[in-house]
Parts: structure tokens; C-alpha cells; sequence
């Protein structure tokens, strides 16, 4: 998954960036609410965020977000623990609050769980056809054979899978997979795609002419 991490303590923040990646997400994080506004506008899976901020209030980010039609799933981190914060978080716009400090285990099964009520589906698998997903353990199944994805396959896959059913651009697909910090070359996202179809079956993954890719609903 792609995800925006707006964090100002420099500790937790890389601590927490360094995980995520290694847990095999990409991952962009910012100190300042000024940087998430611009970054904000870019494809993201879930957005991770620090209720008070060195330049204003994160939850009130999260509300403009909401305000504005932007369903991306949120959770916040806050050292905020007292009950009426966290009902006002969970009100105000976030879909689950962590309260600091946190095992990062316990962060990445609660972005699992978010990620997939967004996508709406309440269990880690899924299944498309002939094809099983398991978002959880990482892993396709075609009729029940276990395909061998490479790292960038299973996040191409895995973006398509949370917008099933969608139309997912080409520059999107490139962001989600390889994140603003990155470089992709022209034809990666190509190579990625015939690979698994290759892997996962031809009719899997379809080429929506001058739009970009869409995995069945």
C-alpha cells in the first residue's frame, strides 16, 4: 500500500517510515501539514496522522479531507488518550485511532483492517474468479495454485484489488507503487502487468484503452 505519514517527531516518524517500508509499503512522510496539503491531491491507500501538529491540528485536516468528498481511510496517532478525544477523532473524520505508545504490529493489522472495510470487503481474502487474494499473507491463487509474485507484482495487484471494479490510471498505479520519492521507467508498469497475467490468468486485469487498468469487480 501506499501511504502519507504526517509526523513531526523525527524519531517515531523515520522509526515508523522505516517499518512500514520494510513491511513492504511505500511510504512518504511529512512533518508539516503544509507538505500533506500538496501531497494530499496524489493517490494514497490510507493516510496515517498526528493529531497536533508544529502548524495546526491534524483532525482538522482530516475533517477538510471529509468535507470535501475524500474517503481515503485515516488513522490517528495521538498520545491523546481520554475517552471524549477519541470519540471527537472518530467523529471527526478518522476511521480508527491508535493511541501513542503503539506496537507497530498492532498499527499494520489495523490498516489492514481499514483499508479492507474501504474496499468493502470485511475478510483479508477475496476472490476474483479463479483467482483468490489473500491481502493479509500477501498471496494469489489461481485454482488453487500459489503464484510466485515479485514485491512490485503483489503491489501492483494489490492496488488494483482495493479499487476493484474501478478504472485505476496509469500515473496512479505508477504513484501507489512506487511513491513520489521514486523512479519508474516507462514500460515497468507494463512488464508488471503482463507478469501477472502471465501468473493470474489473461482476463484478470484489463486494459482500459487510453484510461489505464481495471481488475474485476
Amino acid at each position: 500500500m501506499r501511504l502519507l505519514l504526517l509526523e513531526d517527531d523525527p524519531i517515531l516518524g523515520e522509526g515508523l517510515r522505516d517499518y512500514l517500508r520494510a513491511d513492504g509499503h511505500v511510504v512518504d512522510w511529512v512533518t508539516r501539514l503544509l507538505d500533506a496539503r500538496v501531497l494530499a491531491a496524489e493517490p494514497y491507500d490510507a493516510f496515517l496522522v498526528d493529531w497536533q501538529l508544529p502548524d495546526g491540528s491534524g483532525l482538522d485536516w482530516v475533517q477538510g479531507l471529509r468535507e470535501r468528498g475524500v474517503r481515503t481511510p485515516t488513522l490517528m496517532l495521538t498520545a491523546r488518550d481520554l475517552l471524549g478525544d477519541r470519540v471527537r477523532g472518530l467523529d471527526g473524520g478518522a476511521d480508527d485511532y491508535l493511541v501513542k505508545p503503539f506496537e507497530p504490529e498492532e498499527l499494520t493489522a489495523r490498516l489492514r483492517a481499514v483499508c479492507r472495510r474501504a474496499a468493502g470487503s470485511a475478510g483479508a481474502r477475496l476472490r476474483i474468479g479463479a483467482v483468490e487474494v489473500d491481502r493479509t499473507a500477501r498471496s494469489a491463487w489461481r485454482d488453487g495454485v500459489r503464484a510466485e509474485l515479485t514485491a512490485r507484482e503483489w503491489q501492483v495487484l494489490e492496488a488494483l484489488v482495493q479499487r476493484a471494479g474501478r478504472i485505476v490510471p496509469k500515473s496512479d498505479l505508477e504513484a501507489l507503487v512506487i511513491g513520489w520519492e521514486g523512479e519508474v521507467s516507462s514500460n515497468a508498469l507494463e512488464v508488471h502487468v503482463s507478469n501477472l497475467r502471465r501468473k493470474l490468468g489473461p482476463t484478470l486485469i484489463e486494459t482500459v484503452r487510453g484510461l489505464g487498468y481495471r481488475i474485476a469487480a
